[in-house]
């Protein structure tokens, strides 16, 4: 959301890989390695398995919002709706 754009991806997708499939921009500046916490997406609709301690680690560092989940080390379970402030 907003662009409605939908795509389907295999279980175990990155959730900031499935936004590039679906040609949606994500902020990252460390390449995805799970260090500059910029990726953090909100989900509006599905679940998630909650963070691990390095996404939970990482996002402190970075002062992640509360509530956003770092893309790049959120892996796709099942069917999502996110965003992102910048969208």
């Amino acid at each position: 959301m907003p662009s409605d754009t939908e795509i389907a991806v295999p279980v175990g997708t990155t959730l900031l890989d499935a936004a590039a499939q679906a040609g949606v921009p994500v902020g990252s500046s460390c390449g995805a390695d799970g260090i500059c916490g910029k990726c953090g997406l909100r989900i509006l609709e599905g679940t998630l398995p909650a963070p691990s301690a390095r996404e939970d680690r990482v996002a402190q560092a970075n002062r992640v919002e509360t509530g956003l989940r770092l893309s790049c080390m959120v892996r796709v379970t099942g069917d999502l709706c996110v965003t992102a402030s910048y969208w």
